[in-house]
């Protein structure tokens, strides 16, 4: 859906199941929010600032805060909102409303909160081939080190484990989203970095990461987890991700649950770290999915650390991102 088919749904929704009239203005000269939204709940008239997006990621959340405490009262609108980051949504006391007419609103004596509505469900577009799982692993190196954007097709192909075909794929789809500029015959250069970082965030944490699962676990010996920095991990096979890395950039995090990114086997990983498979435990291990990279041995790039967190949505993990951000990557993006 574009954004006015987002708010014409909800307003439709909104009316019709919950009895609230909703008019929507488009805003005037204003680019950092869509519009303002007049709802008639009963008795009471409110005014809101409205952002509108077709999803929100945790990536999206410090901004969304930043645009509520900016303009006041301020609600946000989606297509669809996911529940993790309703949750931080409320956390925060910032309103939403989905396109299916469900709603959460606590402003000036109002309280509403709506979550009986079934979402409106629309079919992906076709995948930008560099978006894939095996286009998201050779962006992470062009993330990390643009000159591997100038490396031939044959260099990029068998340093990240991918085809040829595939990555001549790649570029195509870089191309098309405006992410890669053609200088001359031989050379490019990367283009709107920032916003290919973020998609590629949202795009990892959607399609790839979930097929790097290993499983997971808790440590034999309780004690073993708030001493994870005492244990010796395999030089080159296994790297500490998620909080964990946010601590070690940082020293600003303590964390609450350990990211392991690896090559090594689960048998070798249960017996070298002493882990025993738990559901609920606190120890979530994936496969290393890159080949190359120059960083700490013990720890993944600033880059995936900082994805990591962005990608857990809460408070703590945000902030510890943006100091990674700050010290390590803006100078790049």
């Amino acid at each position: 859906m574009n954004p006015q088919e987002i708010i014409h749904n909800a307003l439709y929704n909104i009316r019709t199941k919950a009895n609230i009239i909703g008019k929507w203005k488009d805003a005037e000269g204003q680019d950092r929010i869509d519009g303002e939204l007049k709802l008639e709940i009963d008795n009471h008239t409110i005014r809101l600032f409205t952002d509108i997006k077709t999803e929100i990621r945790t990536i999206h959340l410090n901004k969304i805060e930043e645009l509520a405490k900016e303009y006041h009262p301020f609600i946000v609108v989606a297509q669809r909102i996911f529940p993790k980051i309703k949750d931080e949504l409320r956390k925060r006391n910032i309103a939403y409303l989905e396109a299916n007419g469900n709603i959460y609103l606590k402003e000036k004596g109002l309280f509403l909160w709506i979550e009986a509505n079934n979402p409106i469900e629309v079919k992906d577009k076709t995948t930008n081939r560099a978006f894939t799982k095996t286009g998201l692993k050779v962006v992470y190196q062009f993330l990390i080190n643009e000159e591997w954007i100038n490396y031939t097709y044959r260099q990029i192909a068998e340093q990240t484990n991918t085809g040829i075909g595939n990555v001549n794929n790649i570029f195509t789809g870089l191309k098309q989203e405006g992410y890669l500029l053609q200088l001359n015959k031989e050379q490019y250069k990367l283009e709107n970095k920032k916003k290919l970082l973020e998609k590629w965030i949202m795009e990892y944490e959607k399609r790839l990461k979930p097929t790097l699962t290993i499983g997971t676990f808790r440590f034999l010996k309780e004690d073993d987890f708030y001493n994870w920095k005492k244990l010796q991990l395999q030089n080159g096979k296994t790297c500490w991700g998620g909080e964990p890395a946010g601590d070690i950039f940082t020293n600003y995090l303590r964390p609450e649950e350990l990211t392991i990114y690896t090559i090594e086997t689960r048998g070798d990983l249960m017996k070298n770290y002493r882990l025993v498979p738990d559901i609920n435990g606190n120890v979530k291990i994936f496969k290393k999915f890159w080949e190359n990279e120059d960083v700490n041995n013990n720890v993944v790039h600033p880059l995936l650390a900082y994805t990591d967190l962005i990608n857990k949505g809460d408070r703590r993990c945000t902030e510890t991102a943006q100091k990674i951000y700050d010290e390590y990557l803006q100078d790049k993006f």
